[in-house]
């Protein structure tokens, strides 16, 4: 059975709490999931930033403020995991190992952040390592990874195909602006270099989107991968 790593933004998932993205992912991902083995890593979206803001506000240091983020990202995760009901493992996994054994159920496994410092992104990444996945998507609020940030530059360019090594470049310009959001930090693309897993990056603010990975030769979004192989339909 073919295994698929998601890494789910918080903002994408949970735009606003008044404004849930929650139920349209549940047919999607239970129907994924009766096909292949699924973990989804949950990101904290802007719940998280706030939380971060106000202790900040109070002069905590930044390890604190990670930690805080880390409790918004898994109570993010176990309100997916409500939602997905008898299809997720029960409980929120907090760590790479227990994430392993908990996929010995066949159940969708759902995790949020695990180490101050390191993003879900990044987590999901090592992930993708730890569970041998076939292909590793990163689920964000843009359709690609662009040359620059399309919210702020019109002429930015979205690429269909890169190596890890372009998105390295591409990464590491765009944080040397300051106040700019990456697609992905580099610790990520970093881990993604080193696995070789193919990385997919795409819009997941309409979730049925997914399914074309299910359906379709090449859904919307950037292919990361050194060989340049696509590995779609993930029949």
């Amino acid at each position: 059975m073919p295994t698929i790593v998601l890494s789910l933004g918080g903002s994408v998932l949970l735009p606003d709490i008044d404004r849930p993205n929650i139920k349209p992912y549940i047919s999607v991902l239970t129907k994924i999931s009766s096909i292949h083995r699924l973990f989804v890593v949950v990101g904290g979206g802007g719940t998280a930033r706030q939380y971060i803001s106000l202790a900040r506000s109070f002069d905590a240091d930044e390890a604190f403020s990670d930690e805080i983020g880390i409790m918004v990202t898994r109570l993010n995760a176990m309100l997916l995991i409500g939602a997905l009901g008898q299809a997720a493992w029960p409980s929120v996994v907090t760590s790479h190992t227990e994430a392993l054994c908990a996929a010995e159920s066949g159940k969708i496994v759902v995790m949020g952040g695990i180490t101050p410092g390191q993003t879900t992104d990044a987590v999901a990444a090592v992930l993708a390592e730890r569970v041998s996945a076939d292909l590793f998507i990163n689920l964000t609020a843009v359709d690609g990874i662009y040359s620059a940030d399309p919210r702020t530059d019109p002429s930015a360019k979205r690429f269909d195909t890169m190596t890890p090594c372009e998105l390295l470049s591409v990464v590491i310009g765009q944080q040397a602006v300051a106040g700019v959001n990456t697609v992905m930090d580099i610790v990520a693309v970093k881990m993604v270099e080193r696995c070789g897993i193919p990385l997919f990056v795409m819009d997941g603010r309409d979730p049925s989107v997914l399914d074309s990975l299910l359906e379709s030769e090449r859904p919307v979004g950037t292919l990361v991968t050194n060989d340049g192989k696509i590995p779609f339909p993930l029949k």
